[in-house]
């Protein structure tokens, strides 16, 4: 092995602090990691480990979550969250292991880069198979997530098996057949400091070259990646959101853009809506050294709640996990609701369980003008009560709410929206605001 790929492995070996940040308790369970062994072709010797929940799903969603190098899957089940998210949506993850001395993944040799040619994508898959015949999973519901090494073999297997994967996301990652070598060295210089550019068009069609001939729905990508990435370089990010846009068929000009969190960028393309095409995220002023928000990955995948355990969740922790709660403005918002406004709409979705509920609210300006700092009024439901919210400043926390924007939304454009939302406590009753007023002015309800 080269120096410059032991000096990958140790750097890319950091991520597990931030990730190991991010973990929280997992709900009491008697379910544990387990180790799978033949479990089907496996060229290159992986290893495969389970976790199954106790309260798994009927027809379960399947995650594959693939480690950086110098990992170990126990080690990506340990140190971040989506064994305890499994818990509460009671899908299944499987953690494999490489085991050449590197623990990179295969992403760079050309049997690597095409549907069945083998090396590591095949025993992945056989993995899978497994888990899809001996636990009935959903084949339409079949995820890949990973970090750094993980992440290039995210964005293999969504190329290779366009047909088994609905989704994936990747954390510091290069594109489909970037790290490309033509034979077994595990190091591609170019594509590490992210000089390797492309036209959409070029990268597109590497991936539509791993499946000749395919023609069906492609995987919706989430990709994460930061501006200090001194690793795999921030380059590779837009790189890689022109090849997913590509793949989809959709323009590199975003749908809709935001700000989640301090410091995070977020595009989307081909929809505005949570579960679109491809999501992106820039993180300012991240490393390689990149945090794993898995709630936010299981968010996009559409696994938070939409499909429920086959017994009840736990009667304490949530069902969604929300949006992280945005830092309040600069300035206090108003006492009283700021002038302008005009005709707008609102949609109004509850996610509801035993004690709690989240709110999706999206509000839009429908008339000619644009709205210039915002206050939303509404009325909660006797026994609701907000206990945290994204993209907007909520006050009080129950009865009359005045919901305000943040420094980065205050603005409406003519036909616009923003999405906020907030969760909050109940005594049984799930029901809606009767109304909205938005800057004094009763909106319409959709």
């Amino acid at each position: 092995m080269t120096l410059k790929t032991r000096t990958l492995g140790v750097l890319l070996a950091a991520v597990t602090v931030a990730a190991a940040a991010l973990t929280f308790a997992a709900p009491a369970s008697a379910a544990t990691l387990t180790q799978v062994t033949n479990f089907g072709t496996n060229p290159t010797n992986l290893q495969m480990h389970l976790y199954v929940p106790d309260r798994v799903a009927t027809r379960p969603a399947v995650l594959l979550a693939m480690h950086y190098c110098t990992g170990t899957g126990p080690a990506f089940y340990s140190g971040t969250q989506y064994a305890s998210l499994a818990d509460r949506y009671g899908f299944i993850v499987i953690y494999p292991s490489a085991t050449r001395s590197s623990k990179c993944w295969d992403v760079y040799s050309p049997q690597a880069l095409r549907r069945g040619g083998g090396s590591d994508p095949v025993g992945l898959m056989s993995m899978v198979d497994y888990v899809k015949q001996r636990y009935s999973a959903d084949p339409a519901r079949i995820f890949a997530t990973g970090t750094s090494s993980g992440a290039m073999m995210t964005n293999v297997m969504l190329g290779d098996y366009p047909d088994v994967f609905a989704a994936g996301a990747s954390f510091a990652g290069v594109p489909f057949a970037c790290f490309a070598t033509g034979g077994t060295s595990e190091w591609n210089s170019q594509c590490a400091n992210g000089q390797l550019i492309r036209t959409a068009q070029q990268w597109g069609d590497l991936v539509r070259e791993a499946y000749p001939g395919y023609s069906g729905q492609r995987p919706r990508m989430q990709i994460w990646h930061g501006t200090n990435d001194e690793t795999l370089r921030y380059p590779n990010f837009g790189e890689q959101v022109k090849q997913w846009t590509n793949v989809h068929g959709l323009s590199q000009t975003p749908t809709y853009t935001d700000s989640p969190q301090s410091g995070y960028t977020r595009t989307r393309y081909g929809s505005s809506g949570p579960m679109a095409p491809v999501e992106a995220i820039s993180m300012q002023g991240v490393t390689h050294n990149v945090p794993v928000d898995a709630a936010q990955v299981i968010r996009f995948f559409g696994l938070d709640g939409t499909t429920p355990p086959t017994t009840p969740p736990p009667t304490t922790p949530p069902p969604t996990t929300p949006p992280p709660t945005t830092p309040p403005p600069t300035d206090p918002p108003p006492t009283t609701p700021p002038p302008g406004g005009g005709a707008c709409r609102v949609g109004y979705t509850v996610n509801a369980w035993n004690n709690g509920l989240t709110a999706s609210v999206t509000i839009t300006n429908t008339s000619a003008t644009a709205v210039n700092g915002w206050a939303l009024t509404f009325t909660l439901p006797t026994g609701q009560r907000i206990t945290n919210g994204w993209n907007a400043q909520y006050a009080p926390t129950s009865g009359a709410v005045t919901a305000s924007n943040v420094s980065y939304n205050g603005t409406i454009a003519p036909n616009a929206s923003v999405a906020i939302g907030f969760q909050a406590t109940h005594e049984g009753g799930t029901g809606t605001p009767p109304s909205f007023a938005l800057n004094g002015a009763a909106c319409s309800v959709s």
